[in-house]
């Protein structure tokens, strides 16, 4: 078997290094798992790589995405920010990025961190699959869509089942890189 990446990624630099560097590595950071998850939300309907070249401008605007700043932000800065180019102007987007960041915030209050509250969900280790075709990747799961019923009833949005099964991929609660790409079994022995 000859060593291809995944080819989801295509051959644009940003993506390639994206692929590289970071999907499918664990993540266990609250302000870097609540990137991943308003990114993935924004990311609805649109391709990923139009998010990734605007990461950088959602950081600033979004500082650092501190969930505990962002909760505070207030309807006058919502709309500063509909006025963004940088970043996907749609208010439910923007709007849930805020009500998601207070709903964020509780949890840490409650569990500890997101972090540990997220990963209990796979028992602290990622689920490493084995899937050798593309096609074969799945876009939502069992698991995807329990996390998608709990998350929504603490008040999140924009985690539908497809969306968190991608946050899932992303922040490496799941190896979905293919068996042929160097990738696998690099984030395999990660947890």
């Amino acid at each position: 078997m000859t060593a291809e990446i995944c080819p989801w990624c295509g051959d644009d630099p940003l993506y390639r290094r994206y692929h590289d560097e970071e999907w499918g590595v664990p993540v266990h950071d609250d302000q870097r798992l609540f990137e991943f998850l308003t990114l993935e939300g924004a990311q609805a309907g649109l391709s990923w790589l139009t998010i990734l070249r605007k990461r950088e401008h959602y950081r600033k605007v979004f500082v650092d995405f501190d969930p505990a700043k962002v909760s505070r932000f207030t309807p006058r800065t919502v709309e500063k920010l509909l006025n963004d180019p940088g970043i996907v102007r749609n208010r439910l987007k923007v709007e849930s990025t805020v009500s998601n960041a207070n709903a964020f915030v509780d949890i840490q209050a409650r569990h500890g961190s997101f972090d540990e509250w997220l990963w209990a969900h796979v028992d602290g280790r990622p689920i490493v699959n084995r899937f050798s075709r593309f096609r074969d990747v799945p876009t939502t799961t069992p698991l995807a869509k329990e996390l998608s019923k709990t998350l929504q009833k603490r008040g999140f949005r924009f985690v539908g089942p497809t969306i968190m099964y991608a946050f899932m991929q992303a922040v490496g609660m799941v190896n979905d890189h293919l068996v042929t790409c160097p990738a696998h079994a690099r984030c395999a022995g990660m947890r």
